[in-house]
């Protein structure tokens, strides 16, 4: 489970470079999945590169108290035993689910065709995270949940006589919720249909082939009948491009810095930040690009740059969605200004990741003005646009990655508060970032 409170501290030394080769963690939204749907599927499937951070430990363990026996066969191999679309059993109490968002949308579209009662429950951060946006067009497909005043958990599923199929126009483009409304979809009677305002995610609906679902599915659009089987299959999880995000925009940020980032997916649903660094200016090759467990990947090269400000918004942001902390510590170290526009999600994620950041540049003395859906960053784009201070990470684990490697073009020492939870979905990175030249160090309260 995720660890809360203030206990670990990150404190980074100004200057240097990044170099080497490096290999980040899997990427934690394929990880779900395959805990997810091999679980429902029918034999074995096994699972490599899993991501063990602790959202999808917290997926894994929930499984497994509905009695499904999951293998941890080394660091990153699972073998999950499934029971078939309906052998899930009834927990013996409530599913905590930490901070994983992830996890508890997605479930929320499973549990609400169980024949048992459950509870959703997480940390202090997911239980300000809005749920009505998967509860409501769930609840349309017949479903009994009951969430806070508040529209939050815990949710609190009842069994209902059956679902039934919807036409869903989402109003965000969020692959949490319709991969929840194509979960409950699969125990549906009839075709469930979520269409989006603009493109998100895919992993879902390519992973749902996988296992031998026929989904309908185009930019904007995903369907999947009723009823249908899950077979096992193997899974083998790519590195993840929003771990990935990270020693990319430090490479970027550093004349001189020179990295490759080793089997890294670039669903073109999740390439956002590739785009944003190219027309920062940034120098990035990708090279050896292949199929990998049905997704993309590709070894990413990136090598230091002068970055300069760009105006972002528009289809690009979903996209990106994740790595935008990373992207706002690239917008301070680029020449002029760089404005975010249609970004509102970022307020609704771990944190409120526009005023975390925001704040954190305003400390840093970096001009950070925000804005309802974004913000207006002024970088200086000189030796060292970024100053000494102290930064509260709020708990959130991007925020605390990206204000770490801030300190590679900072006037001094950076300390960043609050930041345990980066193990949610980077496990390592201290190690690895340490490994090729970021000065970092852990500090834990006594």
């Amino acid at each position: 489970m995720s660890t809360e409170g203030p206990g670990l501290t990150f404190v980074v030394q100004p200057g240097g470079q990044l170099a080497g080769r490096l290999r980040v963690p899997g990427d934690k939204s394929i990880s779900h999945r395959a805990v997810m749907l091999g679980s429902l599927a029918e034999g074995i499937s096994e699972v490599t590169g899993f991501l063990t951070g602790e959202d999808c430990l917290c997926t894994m363990k929930a499984f497994q108290a509905m009695g499904v026996r999951i293998e941890q066969l080394g660091p990153t191999h699972l073998r999950v035993h499934g029971v078939g679309l309906h052998g899930l059993k009834a927990p013996a109490g409530p599913l905590d689910l930490g901070n994983s968002g992830t996890s508890m949308r997605l479930m929320s579209g499973l549990m609400a065709a169980q024949a048992f009662e459950t509870t959703l429950i997480g940390d202090s951060s997911l239980s300000k995270r809005p749920m009505r946006r998967i509860v409501d067009p769930l609840r349309s497909m017949g479903a009994v949940i009951a969430t806070t005043d508040k529209g939050t958990s815990p949710l609190q599923f009842s069994p209902a006589a059956s679902l039934k199929a919807i036409a869903y126009d989402s109003p965000v483009a969020s692959a949490q919720v319709k991969s929840g409304i194509l979960l409950a979809g699969l125990y549906a009677e009839g075709k469930t249909e979520v269409c989006e305002p603009e493109p998100s995610r895919d992993h879902t609906e390519r992973m749902l082939r996988g296992f031998g679902v026929s989904v309908d599915a185009r930019p904007g659009y995903a369907a999947v009948q009723g009823s249908q089987r899950l077979k096992a299959t193997h899974i083998e999880v790519p590195a993840d491009i929003s771990s990935a995000t990270f020693p990319m925009v430090a490479a970027a940020i550093v004349p001189g810095s020179d990295v490759l980032l080793e089997a890294v997916g670039i669903n073109p649903t999740r390439t956002g930040i590739i785009d944003i660094l190219r027309s920062m200016g940034a120098t990035i090759t990708l090279t050896h690009e292949r199929m990998l467990g049905g997704e993309p990947v590709a070894d990413i090269r990136v090598q230091g740059a002068a970055l300069k400000g760009i105006t972002i918004g528009g289809d690009v942001v979903a996209s990106a969605i994740d790595e935008f902390p990373a992207v706002f510590i690239a917008a301070a170290c680029a020449d002029g200004v760089t404005t975010v526009n249609d970004a509102e999600e970022l307020r609704v994620k771990e944190s409120d990741r526009i005023a975390a950041m925001c704040d954190g540049l305003t400390a840093l003395g970096v001009s950070a003005i925000a804005k309802p859906d974004g913000a207006i960053i002024t970088g200086r784009g000189n030796a060292s646009p970024i100053g000494s201070g102290t930064v509260d990470s709020k708990g959130d684990h991007r925020i605390a990655m990206s204000f770490a490697i801030s300190a590679l073009r900072a006037t001094g020492p950076i300390t960043i508060l609050d930041c345990a939870n980066v193990n949610t979905s980077f496990p390592g990175f201290v190690a690895l970032m340490g490994g090729a030249g970021l000065r970092i160090s852990e500090r834990v309260a006594s």
